[in-house]
């Protein structure tokens, strides 16, 4: 948003672009076009810096001084500074909550203009185009959508707090403990090769949908979609372990689907804006590389947390003992979810030698 600071420029609106883009805009922004870049910060009283700072963490290009914001941006940028004014957040932070919620949104209106609109927006009669029956099909579903999506965040909002909240100290409210595993489809640069672009289209979205139904469904967070790869964590080995081997089981009687392999760790994992960084994030994509066809890889570090928490035995020999002090003593005999089998030591870029172990159901689990 590079400009002077006279105040100056074209005030023509929208010269040039197409009239039902403008009606379009002015419905779904719910104002019309009043300020340049300069009147826009003057009136909400920050300087042209902060302000340009602040749109184009949002994702928002630079318009020179063209007449394009509105009275929505204004009272943005106001509301932005007087956080930083009052003291609740600091200017680098308001900065990062306008980069998160851009980059966020961004992928959410382009998901549904590609695929949600244009699919309504087909011509319902021959001889009408698809510009005569967008404008309507917009007034009708904005107001129900951006509902949707308030009551969606203030949901996911909740329980990203009450995880926070519950950390043992305030060092793990940005550092945790987690469980992250990446689930990777094999094979899938030669498939984009020999399928087609819808077909190919058709097998990520399956294949996405799949994945995020079972994190959600099993209490895990998918953190994001790389096409023929998701990453998602979880607080704790078991539930990602859980998540992964029925991953694993979906996927294997789906004939449509490509095979597919599975990589995780457990450790120490720093989040910044919805994302997860660190040494036990690079293991997880390391094991992931390395991993069988249709078979799930953990570090060591993984396999002593399902240990300790009796979701998978040390070995068979440890199994049929505590089975055995179990039945002797006449209790319940434990209910191991998983095995673990140790697998060869190996070199892994970067990481130095590893010792991953092979995670299946065991034998009995229920399923």
């Amino acid at each position: 948003m590079t400009v002077d600071d006279s105040g100056s420029g074209a005030d023509a609106q929208g010269a040039g672009e197409d009239p039902l883009a403008l009606r379009l805009e002015q419905l779904i922004l719910g104002a019309e076009r009043r300020y340049t870049p300069f009147q826009a910060a003057r009136s909400a009283g920050v300087t042209m810096e902060l302000a340009t700072r602040f749109w184009r963490a949002m994702g928002f290009a630079d318009v020179g001084q063209a007449k394009a914001l509105t009275e929505a941006d204004v009272l943005a940028l106001r509301r932005l500074a007087g956080l930083v004014e009052a003291g609740l957040l600091s200017e680098a932070m308001a900065v990062q909550v306008a980069r998160s919620t851009g980059q966020t949104t961004a992928r959410l209106a382009e998901w549904q203009i590609d695929s949600f609109l244009e699919g309504l927006t087909e011509p319902p009669e021959p001889g009408m185009t698809r510009t005569e029956v967008t404008y309507p099909i917009v007034e009708l579903l904005l107001p129900e959508l951006e509902e949707f999506l308030v009551y969606v965040w203030r949901r996911q909002l909740a329980a990203s707090a009450g995880r926070v909240v519950q950390g043992a100290d305030d060092e793990e409210m940005v550092d945790r403990r987690l469980a992250v595993a990446f689930a990777d489809l094999v094979g899938f640069t030669r498939l984009t090769r020999r399928m087609e672009e819808e077909e190919l289209g058709e097998l990520v979205e399956a294949f996405e949908t799949t994945a995020a139904d079972l994190v959600a469904a099993r209490g895990g967070r998918l953190i994001k979609t790389l096409g023929d790869e998701v990453l998602y964590a979880a607080d704790d080995a078991g539930t990602a372990a859980e998540i992964a081997v029925r991953l694993i089981e979906t996927m294997a009687n789906d004939e449509t689907m490509p095979e597919l392999r599975v990589g995780m760790a457990f450790g120490t994992v720093t989040t910044r804006m919805g994302d997860v960084f660190g040494t036990t994030v690079n293991l997880a994509s390391r094991l992931t590389s390395i991993a069988p066809r249709d078979a799930v890889l953990v570090d060591t570090a993984f396999a002593e947390e399902l240990i300790r928490t009796g979701d998978a035995p040390a070995s068979e020999a440890a199994a049929a003992e505590a089975v055995a002090a179990a039945e002797k003593e006449g209790e319940e005999p434990p209910a191991y979810r998983f095995a673990l089998q140790p697998m060869w030591q190996r070199p892994v870029r970067g990481l130095g030698v590893v010792e991953p172990w092979l995670l299946t159901r065991r034998n009995g689990a229920s399923a």
